[in-house]
């Protein structure tokens, strides 16, 4: 906990960027019936039943500091779709960083390992020896911004109903493009003393003989 909250701490370092990875499972659903159209003083109107789709994974990666997010669709959560959204961050969006500093939670999937079952050794240890690995305790998702980024997701842009992936993907880009253009970050407040104080009940209670 303390290790994470030192790392939003850290000054803006092009060098070594940080940035935060989450997922969510986004429920696909399409109407039933034909919603009604609006009329003179009457929204319109949809019916409660719906058909269901299937789902899609949303892969949240952030970068607090410099208010710059995007969100991977796939079909699956496998370790090799965790490994690509490892790849993608480390070489095609960092390329010239030395290092980026990486902040997840450590769920069965989400291990650097993964990277081995998706791509050659040698590309999945390069890939690997680039990030600076900072997991959030057990219980403790809430420090990672990606996971408070899916939730403003949830809330602007996912609160209705979505039939495909296409139509999912259609409703993410605007979103995430507004939201980039306006460079909207995180003000990490929540010190290493605070937490002392605070959350204090989970500190071991040491006693001096």
């Amino acid at each position: 906990m303390e290790d994470v909250r030192e790392v939003y701490h850290r000054p803006y370092d092009p060098k070594c960027p940080q940035v935060c990875l989450d997922e969510a499972s986004e429920q696909l659903v399409g109407e039933a019936v034909r919603p009604l159209p609006p009329g003179p003083g009457r929204p319109e109107r949809f019916d409660y039943e719906y058909v269901r789709h299937g789902t899609a994974n949303l892969f949240m990666i952030s970068e607090p500091l410099a208010g710059w997010r995007h969100v991977m669709v796939t079909e699956r959560r496998t370790a090799k779709d965790f490994a690509e959204a490892l790849r993608w961050p480390a070489e095609d969006v960092y390329p010239e960083a030395e290092r980026v500093a990486l902040v997840m939670d450590d769920r069965s999937t989400h291990k650097l390992a993964s990277l081995y079952e998706a791509f050659p050794p040698e590309q999945a240890r390069r890939i690997a020896e680039r990030f600076e690995v900072h997991p959030t305790p057990k219980h403790g998702s809430w420090l990672n911004v990606a996971e408070i980024e899916l939730s403003v997701l949830s809330r602007q842009c996912l609160d209705r109903r979505i039939e495909s992936a296409e139509e999912l993907l259609k409703e993410l880009e605007p979103w995430e493009v507004e939201r980039n253009d306006r460079q909207v970050g995180v003000n990490w407040r929540f010190t290493t003393a605070d937490a002392r104080i605070k959350l204090k009940r989970l500190y071991p209670a040491v006693q001096n003989s």
